[in-house]
Order: C-alpha cells, then sequence, then structure tokens
C-alpha cells in the first residue's frame, strides 16, 4: 500500500527510487523501546556471526594475495601507495585510525536515528535496507574469509604504527583479538557510508547537500585503504552488497506482502 504523500515525495528527486512499500505515513513512527530492541538483538548477532566466521589464516593470506593480482591485473591497486602515504603523514595517520575506528559506530547510528526523528516516513524501508545489507556480508565474510592488506609483506599497520587506540590491528595483539581480522570482504565499511549518503541525499532538498553528503563514503573509501584494512575491491564489494541488499528490500516487500508475525517485528505501527 502506498501510502508517502506527494508533498512528502515533490521535493526529493531520488524518493522515485528509493520509495518502497511498507514505509509509514508521514506523522508516525515506530515504537521507540521496540526499535532499540530490535537494533540492539541485530547489531549483536552480528557481531556475534563475524567472529563466529571460520577463519584460516594461511588461506586468507592466499585469498588477500589473489585479490592484490587481479587488482594488478586491472590496474586498479592504490592501496600501497595510499597506505605509505599514510605512513609519511603522521597527522593522516592517526585521523584515519580514529576515523576508522569510531565514524563507522558513530555517523550510522545517528543517520538511523535522524531518520527516525525527522523523517520517519523513510525510516523503515532505511532500517530494512541496512539489515539486509548487513546480512548479506556476513554470508561474505563467511564464504570469502580474507586477511587485510595489513597483514601483507610491503603494507604498514598504521594502529600498530602509531599507537593510537582501536578494534583492529594486525597480529596476536590484544586489539587484534577484539574483532575477526579476516572479515574485510565486502567493506561494511563502505557499504555503511554509503548507506548514509543514499539516506540523507533522499530526504535533503538542497543540491550542494545532496553532493556534499557523497564525500563521506569518498573519504571513507581513502581511509580504508591508507589504513591497509581493506583492498578496494573490497569497498567495491561493500557497494555491491548494499546495491543487492536494496534489491532484497524492494523485492520482499513487493512479492511478499503480507509476512504475518515476522513481518510485523520489522515493521511497527
Amino acid at each position: 500500500m502506498e501510502i508517502m504523500s506527494s508533498s512528502a515525495v515533490a521535493p526529493v528527486a531520488m524518493s522515485d527510487t528509493m520509495e518502497a512499500p511498507g514505509d509509514l505515513a508521514a506523522g508516525r513512527r515506530p515504537r521507540l523501546y521496540r526499535e532499540i530492541l530490535l537494533i540492539a538483538l541485530c547489531y549483536s548477532a552480528y557481531s556475534l556471526v563475524r567472529n563466529l566466521v571460520p577463519t584460516t589464516h594461511t588461506e586468507a593470506l592466499q585469498l588477500g594475495r589473489q585479490i592484490l593480482d587481479i587488482e594488478r591485473t586491472l590496474r586498479i591497486d592504490p592501496e600501497l601507495s595510499i597506505n605509505h602515504l599514510f605512513i609519511q603523514v603522521h597527522w593522516l595517520a592517526v585521523f584515519g585510525n580514529y576515523y576508522y575506528s569510531t565514524l563507522h559506530f558513530v555517523v550510522t547510528p545517528a543517520v538511523l536515528a535522524w531518520l527516525y526523528l525527522r523523517h520517519q516516513d523513510r525510516y523503515v524501508f532505511y532500517r530494512r535496507l541496512i539489515f539486509a545489507t548487513t546480512v548479506l556480508a556476513l554470508v561474505g565474510f563467511w564464504l570469502l574469509p580474507l586477511a587485510p592488506p595489513r597483514m601483507l609483506p610491503g603494507y604498514m599497520d598504521t594502529l600498530l604504527a602509531f599507537h593510537t587506540h582501536g578494534l583492529y590491528a594486525s597480529g596476536a595483539s590484544p586489539v587484534g583479538s577484539v574483532s575477526n581480522q579476516y572479515a574485510a570482504m565486502p567493506s561494511l565499511h563502505t557499504g555503511w557510508a554509503l548507506w548514509c549518503a543514499i539516506a540523507v541525499a533522499d530526504v535533503v532538498r538542497a543540491r550542494w547537500a545532496k553532493i556534499l553528503v557523497f564525500c563521506y563514503p569518498a573519504a571513507t573509501i581513502v581511509v580504508i585503504l591508507g589504513t591497509a584494512n581493506h583492498y578496494l575491491l573490497d569497498a567495491v564489494g561493500g557497494a555491491v552488497t548494499l546495491g543487492c541488499g536494496y534489491l532484497a528490500t524492494r523485492s520482499v516487500r513487493l512479492m511478499v506482502p503480507r509476512l504475518g508475525p515476522v513481518a510485523r517485528v520489522f515493521s511497527t505501527d
């Protein structure tokens, strides 16, 4: 059932593209306690599954070398030069380390909260989209455990080199043990940053703002390469995963308009 008002759609150039059945009418919000519980449960499940991904160090390194070989063949392998730039420019490396370790977990929930408070007609769709994208990324982590560039010869782990805080580091350090180090393909940093940019661009009116928000995923890609946490193809994988998440979100709502109790968990009245 289509319930977005024409006044909500008209000013937004991307609304026709991103609109999905089941979005809430303007003026209605899902119950906050249910949303907090749902997001907490989903993130806990994501963290648990991510760290249960089977990892074999040798195979993960071999896959990393294969990724680099593919990029060199395609002449799209900027990781080493950008990583060396970060190492040479102290402030850039430190900034990149904190950017990588924090903004991923700050900007994404901030955009989600902003949609909930100010654009509730779009909130449910984008919440479904990021959930679908994250689930698909977990499938990628499981099927392709991949060692990041910082574990390969020639690359330097900026987190260890500059002794900054973070959840990701090479080797057997306590920092490195916090999270699965082989969940690199696809890059959820890229996927979530692109989700943020699209969600904001979908609802803001100013053209300059629509363009500006895409600086965030662009900067994120530079950071994940400079800190040697991802390959360029990981970033491509993150964008593709978001696209697949969008198709999955639309398909479920179009083909199965009534999912009974399961639907009621993910859509609120």
